[in-house]
C-alpha cells in the first residue's frame, strides 16, 4: 500500500512526503487503520520496522480535529535518545499541520526543567517523555492532562527491562481513564502481556515479530579475545573439513583480513562484500551453492534473502550490533528441516551486543570452554542497568542475574 492511498489530510500528507516515504511497511499498513478506528493496540514488531510513523501519523491526523487545549497525546519512551528520535519525526510529519510538541527527559539544567514545566503547563499537542522525568513533573501538580486523548508506550519491553513497570502504572494512574492506549514493543514477553491486560481495553493485538531461530540450529558460543579469534576460527574450520561454511564479519575490511589469514595457514576460502560488482557476487554465490567453494567469508550482505539450503555451519566471527541480524545470519543454516550449527566468538567489546541477542531470544546460550591451544577469553556478564534479569539454563533451573 502506498502512503498516498491513506485517508489523511493533505497537510499531513505533505509531511509524509518530506520523508520521501512511498510504500507503507507491514506494521504501518496494519496498525494505522486500527488506530484511526480509535481502538487500543498492542503491536509487536522488530526494531527498524517503522513503528514510530505507525503511531504518529494517525495521532497527528486525530489531533487536527480536536479543538480542546492541553496535552492531547503522551508518548512514553525508555531513554532520552529515543525521545529525541521521536521528536525529530514529529517535526517532519507535523510541520505543515502546525502540531505543537515537546520532549521531556532528564539530564537538563535548571533552565531545561523550567522550559519543560512551561510546556507541560500550557499543554503542547504531543509530549514525548521518559518515565522518571515525567513522574517528577506530575508530582508537582501542574501538568495539564485533563484533555489527554492518546497514551503511547514505545519500546515497552525495554522500559520493563529497565525496571519501569511500577513507574508506568504510577503515571497511568494519574491520566484520564477515557483515552486510547497504544503499546509498541520489539518482543512479546509475559511481562508485556501482563501490562497489556492491566492498561488496555479490548485491544487489537498485532504480532509481526520475525520467527525465532529454528530448533534444529545448535547454537554454540565461545568467549575469545580479539587477538585469538583467527586461531580459534582456524581450529573450528579444521574440525569441519567437509562442511559448507559461512563466516560472518561486520565490515568488509575484516572480510579481507580473515580471508588472507586463512590462506596463510592453508585453508582455502573465498570472500564477498559490498565492494564486489554484482557479477562477482553472483559468480561467487553460484560457486558456493555448487560446492566449488566450501568456505565463504561475508558481511551481512549474505545474511538476508539468500536461498542456500545446505549450509552446515554458520560462524559469527564478529557479533552484529543489531540482535535481529544474528537471527538472520544463523537462519542461513538448518534450512528445509535439516540440522545446522551456529558458532559465535564473543570478544571483549562484544558482550553487550550478545546481551541484546539473548534478550531477543529470551534465553541464555551456554558459553563453552575454549580448546587447549586457545587462552580462555573475557568473562561473560549481563550488562544491565535496569530490572533484574532471569534466564533458564539447559537444566531449566532458574538463574537470577543480579543488577550490575
Amino acid at each position: 500500500m502506498k502512503f498516498e492511498e491513506l485517508k489523511i489530510s493533505d497537510k499531513l500528507k505533505e509531511g509524509v512526503e518530506s520523508f520521501n516515504y512511498s510504500e507503507l511497511t507491514e506494521i504501518q499498513e496494519k496498525a494505522i487503520p486500527v488506530i484511526l478506528q480509535s481502538k487500543d493496540l498492542l503491536a509487536c514488531s522488530q526494531t527498524g520496522s517503522g513503528k514510530t510513523a505507525a503511531f504518529l501519523i494517525p495521532i497527528i491526523e486525530h489531533i487536527l480535529n480536536i479543538k480542546t487545549k492541553g496535552i492531547k497525546a503522551l508518548i512514553i519512551t525508555p531513554t532520552r535518545e529515543i525521545c529525541k528520535q521521536i521528536e525529530e519525526q514529529i517535526v517532519g510529519l507535523g510541520y505543515y499541520t502546525g502540531t505543537s510538541y515537546f520532549a521531556v527527559y532528564g539530564g537538563n539544567d535548571h533552565d531545561g526543567f523550567s522550559r519543560q514545566k512551561a510546556a507541560l503547563t500550557q499543554g503542547a499537542d504531543i509530549v514525548v517523555a521518559t518515565p522518571g522525568r515525567l513522574i517528577s513533573h506530575l508530582a508537582l501538580g501542574y501538568v495539564n492532562i485533563s484533555n489527554l486523548e492518546f497514551l503511547v508506550l514505545d519500546e515497552a519491553d525495554e522500559m520493563l527491562d529497565m525496571g519501569f513497570y511500577e513507574d508506568i502504572l504510577n503515571i497511568i494512574g494519574k491520566l484520564p481513564k477515557k483515552r486510547q492506549t497504544l503499546m509498541f514493543s520489539a518482543t512479546m514477553p509475559n511481562a508485556i502481556r501482563k501490562l497489556a491486560k492491566e492498561i488496555l481495553t479490548e485491544p487489537y493485538i498485532l504480532d509481526l515479530n520475525f520467527s525465532k531461530p529454528a530448533e534444529e540450529i545448535d547454537q554454540q558460543v565461545y568467549m575469545v579475545y580479539e587477538k585469538d579469534k583467527p586461531q580459534m576460527l582456524a581450529n573450528v574450520l579444521k574440525e569441519h573439513k567437509d562442511d559448507k561454511i559461512l563466516v560472518f564479519t561486520s565490515t568488509k575490511v575484516s572480510v579481507g583480513k580473515i580471508s588472507t589469514y586463512l590462506r596463510t595457514v592453508g585453508i582455502k576460502n573465498s570472500s564477498i562484500n559490498s565492494s564486489y560488482t554484482q557479477t562477482e557476487r553472483n559468480d561467487t554465490i553460484l560457486d558456493f551453492k555448487s560446492g566449488k567453494i566450501r568456505i565463504l567469508i561475508a558481511t551481512n550482505l549474505l545474511s538476508r534473502g539468500i536461498d542456500i539450503d545446505d549450509v552446515n555451519l554458520i560462524i559469527n566471527y564478529e557479533i552484529p550490533d543489531k540482535a535481529e541480524d544474528y537471527v538472520h545470519r544463523i537462519g542461513r543454516t538448518a534450512r528445509a528441516g535439516k540440522l545446522g550449527l551456529a558458532v559465535s566468538f564473543i570478544g571483549e567489546k562484544e558482550i553487550l551486543n550478545f546481551n541484546r541477542i539473548e534478550k531477543l531470544l529470551e534465553k541464555e546460550i551456554a558459553k563453552l570452554p575454549n580448546p587447549d591451544n586457545i587462552p580462555q577469553g573475557p568473562t561473560y556478564r549481563q550488562i544491565n542497568t535496569g530490572k533484574k534479569r532471569y534466564f533458564k539454563n539447559k537444566k531449566s533451573t532458574l538463574i537470577k542475574k543480579p543488577r550490575k
